[in-house]
């Protein structure tokens, strides 16, 4: 937490609010990955279901670049289609 080197100290309560974030961060994205990996009828979590969720998710949208997908181009048409763009 003390990467800045202007930082001289933490309170207590940030490390916990930081790991609670972070908790409900992971729990929001893999109940969305969920919801896709169980649409396609499987039972194991990949990593494609994680970046169908992160596609499919404007809040997740400075994670698309770092979890690419290979048909991206299919879920984007996809997306577009339910949206009703075309």
């Amino acid at each position: 937490m003390k990467v800045d080197e202007d930082v001289r100290m933490i309170s207590a309560e940030a490390p916990v609010i930081f790991a609670r974030a972070c908790e409900i961060f992971i729990l929001e994205l893999t109940l969305r990955s969920w919801n896709h990996t169980e649409e396609n009828k499987m039972r194991t979590l990949q990593k494609n279901d994680i970046a169908t969720a992160i596609a499919r998710t404007g809040i997740f949208d400075f994670l698309v670049d770092i979890v690419p997908r290979e048909d991206c181009r299919s879920v984007k048409l996809q997306i577009r289609w339910e949206r009703g763009w075309g």
